[in-house]
């Protein structure tokens, strides 16, 4: 009997409803509500006048605060006289600002989307759709009518250059920046990290079986773009602690027999593997105040983290007019130029020591490595790596006692290389390479500014609960797309937050002032 007394009181709320609002316009006259509207950053200034069913309309207040602050008059529309077959384009800017409240509202398809706008008329009358006359509603337009299919919503998201909403995103960084306290250096450390997202397609769902499921040659018909990548791989040593199939942990004698037999290649777990693609970020945390996000880049999955590096610093320096003295990485962009580049800021990047190569390497005051017999290392030549990531230039350091000329002597300590041509060091030639081996990991200013990658493991965390990690979308431009409106949300929900906090600590409220404590 419960849902029936539900539903009886939803149908009798209705029509109580209805009788009110042909009451209210029986007594006081609808008033015309202007089809033809200015942008939604207008709407949402104090001095705005607002329609009435507009102005009680809490949906709608909601959104002209949380995307009111952007600069909607300057939006990047698509150029109305490029040649282009049909009528003349329908403006973007609806558009976005509808898929921010899809994503803020948790609709995870376009058609939860457009129902959603259909029950708010007064949210699409601020989003700023052309809007269809009809008298036959209270409000003067047919909503309906007026909302484009959800098919036109897709094209939209999967067609609609990325730049457009990297626009958004500068606006964001920079009304955050104006909010902070000025005595705040926004920006001056940074943390980047990169977030998985999973591709929506068969070949990653384990309730599938797939003979070649992790087969790069073989793409999914489902996303003709995303990549099979490595979310999680880990190499152990024999020295170290292996996991067997079945999850138990047994420690092997270093040197020693094993002590049970080998695990089959065809149940051995060298990794965690997708279909998908990778979002970068580089985000800020100023303590007080929050995480920012300041640039992001969605690349397919197969691309190294430490690619990401340098077009999102690139974003990071226009958006902030000047480059990040400190920077929290994680071993995945140990990279020699990672480190050159805070460097040349005046700064350093805060990066764990990985375990690869020899970690032991000395160099002397002038910045030439130290043989195992402690003697600087002359520069014999130098070439252009083209293998790497980026390109560089490294050179190879001689042993001093034949290079450049031999000098009768024999190597102290009789190194094993003394009869092969004398030792051979490789290695960039950027200072970064330096810094890599020299930077002092236990000082507690580099712990300081290491604790700052809690900044991106946030930001993450956030764009996790918006729903950045499984997309329902089969399309790379598309997931761009998102991924960008995702981190957009993001700011724009912490400018609330500075701009509350700035309320409260500029009116106090009674009765708030701190006690002293008598000891």
């Amino acid at each position: 009997m419960l849902p029936e007394i539900v539903t009886g009181s939803n149908w009798l709320n209705q029509r109580v409803d209805g009788v009110r609002q042909r009451m209210i316009h029986f007594i006081l006259p609808p008033e015309p509500v202007p089809l033809e509207r200015p942008s939604l950053s207008q709407l949402a200034r104090p001095e705005a006048r607002l329609p009435r069913f507009v102005a009680e309309c809490a949906v709608a207040g909601k959104y002209l605060d949380l995307l009111g602050p952007l600069d909607w008059d300057l939006f990047p529309e698509r150029d109305p006289t490029r040649p282009w077959p049909g009528p003349q384009p329908a403006a973007r800017a609806p558009f976005v600002a509808a898929f921010l409240v899809k994503i803020d509202q948790a609709k995870r398809y376009m058609t939860h989307l457009r129902q959603y706008l259909v029950e708010h008329p007064a949210l699409v009358w601020v989003l700023g759709f052309e809007l269809t006359p009809s008298p036959d509603f209270p409000w003067g337009f047919d909503v309906d009518a007026s909302l484009p299919s959800s098919r036109q919503f897709n094209r939209i998201l999967r067609t609609l250059d990325n730049a457009a909403l990297q626009f958004l995103l500068d606006g964001t960084v920079s009304l955050i920046g104006h909010e902070l306290p000025e005595d705040i250096l926004f920006g001056d450390v940074v943390a980047g990290d990169t977030k998985h997202i999973i591709a929506f397609v068969k070949e990653n769902s384990p309730k599938v079986y797939l003979q070649d499921r992790y087969d790069k040659t073989k793409q999914p018909k489902g996303d003709p773009d995303c990549r099979l990548g490595c979310k999680k791989k880990r190499n152990v040593s024999p020295e170290q602690d292996t996991k067997l199939s079945n999850g138990a942990a047994q420690r092997q004698p270093p040197g020693g027999t094993p002590t049970t037999d080998p695990i089959p290649a065809s149940q051995a777990r060298v990794g965690e593997y997708y279909w998908g693609y990778a979002s970068g970020v580089i985000a800020t945390k100023v303590l007080g105040w929050g995480e920012f996000v300041l640039a992001e880049l969605t690349l397919p999955f197969d691309r190294s983290d430490v690619s990401y590096f340098f077009p999102l610093m690139a974003d990071v320096e226009r958006r902030l007019a000047f480059r990040p003295r400190f920077g929290a990485f994680d071993m995945a962009f140990e990279a020699h130029y990672v480190y050159d580049f805070f460097y040349q800021a005046g700064g350093f990047a805060a990066i764990r020591l990985s375990k690869r190569g020899d970690n032991t390497r000395r160099f002397d005051p002038d910045g030439l490595p130290l043989c195992a017999a402690g003697l600087a290392m002359p520069l014999k030549s130098t070439f252009t790596c083209r293998t790497a990531e980026v390109h560089h230039q490294r050179g190879r350091y001689a042993c001093p006692l034949l290079h450049p000329e031999p000098t009768g002597q024999v190597c102290p300590i009789d190194h094993k290389n003394w009869n092969k041509a004398g030792c051979l060091v490789t290695m960039p030639t950027s200072i970064g390479a330096r810094i890599r081996y020299t930077l002092d990991r236990d000082s507690q200013q580099f712990k300081d500014i290491y604790k700052q990658r809690t900044a991106t493991e946030r930001v993450n965390s956030l764009a996790v609960e918006l729903d950045i990690e499984r997309p329902k979308l089969r399309n790379g431009q598309a997931i761009t797309n998102q991924n960008t409106l995702i981190y957009v949300l993001i700011n724009l929900r912490a400018l609330q937050r500075v701009r509350a906090r700035k309320a409260r600590l500029d009116h106090p409220r009674v009765g708030t002032e701190a006690t002293v404590t008598l000891s």
